[in-house]
Formats: structure tokens, C-alpha cells, sequence
């Protein structure tokens, strides 16, 4: 009996570990054969597959199988819903600060020395930027700090969501429109955090996190987007 051919029959074949261990795919005619589905008809799940971050497809390499990451298909559909209502990155940006609150312990207890010392060397180079003559926005530090936060995680769902995060920050313009006084109220919640973190002291790193995550309802951009309300009288 022919296979069926609904958009799974590549995606399944790749699940069922296909090219895992070397790392490359079949032609697409040898592919087309052993699915038993045409060539066009396979390059569309080909596509799909791409977009969800399961191969790569290189001139001169051919199709090969990628690692699993969450990342992909988050960021696609989080793309999408932000274009049609900016009001979803304020949701997913509550998510992700949920999921850094309920593992912050675990990922903090894995950091090694190594860690620590690029964490500190990100909060100098922000506070370098910040104090520099232009000012410069640490934005690229800023999203660094978190990702190493919690880059020694075994949980490939959560890097996906963090990672999506920043992507989407950038998006929506907020690496971009910030003040002064923001950029450093942030910065000086990062240096207590690694400086807790530093001492041992996780519990106050944990209440910094906190504390900064209420800095972005507070931030110029996120101000100026939010719809106009009629004034109401005062109770």
C-alpha cells in the first residue's frame, strides 16, 4: 500500500531518526522514491520542515538533519501573532518572565566560574556604554546576561522560548527607544543579581530579577504604544 502523502510523512520520517547519525539526507529523488510521493509534492514538506528548524538544505551539501530547537517554529508564530496585534508580545513577554522566575534557582545553581566571569564582563561593558561620551545602548549585553543566565539548562523548550524573546524585543523596536534613567535602573538591577550570584546569595539574585522584570511596563516605548485613556475622576 503507497504511503499517505498529508504534510507528516517527511517530519515523521525525520522523528523516526533518518539521517541522525550522519548527519545528511538522501537526495530529493531518492528521498521521493523511498516515501513514495513526487518530487514537488516533497519539496513542500521539505519547506516545512525547514521551517520548524528540523533540516537545512546547503547548494553542494545537500539536506541535512539539524539539532532540535524549540526556537523555530516559536519565533514564526510569535512573529505572526505580533503583526497582527503588538499586544501579544506583552503577553509572551509575561511568559517568558514566568518561566525565568521558576527556573532561576536551578539555572543559577549549574553556572561555572567560566559563567561568572562572562557575566561580569557583560555588566562592564554595559556600564562602559552607558558611561561612554555618546551614550550607548548595552541592548546586545542586556540579552547576553539573561541568555547566560540560564544557557546550562537541559531544556531545549525553555532556551527556545528565551531565545524567541529577544528576537521579538528587537522586533517591536524596544532594543532601540529607552531613556537614561531605564537603561540605568536596569543595569544597576544586573550587577545585583551577579553580585549576588557571586556571594552565593541566590535568594536576593532571585528578588532582583523580580524587581526588574516590573521595569518594562515602564519603559519609554512601551509608554508611548500603550492606547490613550480618558482621564477618570479620582476616587
Amino acid at each position: 500500500m503507497a504511503r499517505s502523502t498529508n504534510a507528516s510523512d517527511l517530519i515523521r520520517y525525520l522523528s523516526e531518526g533518518n539521517g541522525r547519525e550522519s548527519g545528511k539526507l538522501p537526495s530529493l529523488q531518492d528521498l521521493s522514491n523511498e516515501l513514495e510521493m513526487s518530487v514537488p509534492r516533497l519539496r513542500e514538506q521539505l519547506e516545512v520542515a525547514k521551517a520548524f528548524g528540523f533540516v537545512e538544505v546547503r547548494p553542494r551539501i545537500g539536506i541535512r538533519t539539524l539539532p532540535y530547537s524549540f526556537y523555530p517554529p516559536v519565533f514564526q508564530s510569535l512573529s505572526f501573532a505580533i503583526k497582527q496585534d503588538r499586544g501579544h508580545f506583552d503577553s509572551f513577554s509575561d511568559l517568558r518572565n514566568q518561566i525565568e522566575a521558576a527556573y532561576w534557582m536551578e539555572a543559577v545553581e549549574m553556572l561555572n566560574q567560566e559563567d561568572l566571569d562572562a557575566l561580569d564582563a557583560l555588566v562592564k561593558r554595559a556600564w562602559d556604554k552607558l558611561l561612554s561620551d555618546p551614550i550607548r545602548i548595552p541592548h546586545r549585553e542586556h540579552r547576553e546576561l539573561h541568555m547566560v543566565l540560564f544557557q546550562r539548562l537541559e531544556n531545549p523548550f525553555v532556551l527556545g522560548i528565551l531565545e524567541a524573546y529577544w528576537d521579538a524585543y528587537e522586533a517591536v523596536g524596544l532594543n532601540l527607544y529607552t531613556d537614561y534613567e531605564y537603561l540605568k535602573s536596569v543595569w544597576n538591577y544586573h550587577t545585583r543579581m551577579i553580585d549576588a550570584i557571586r556571594q552565593g546569595d541566590l535568594q536576593t539574585g532571585y528578588q532582583a530579577l523580580i524587581d526588574h522584570k516590573d521595569l518594562l511596563r515602564h519603559h519609554p516605548f512601551v509608554l508611548s504604544s500603550e492606547p490613550k485613556r480618558e482621564s477618570q475622576p479620582s476616587s
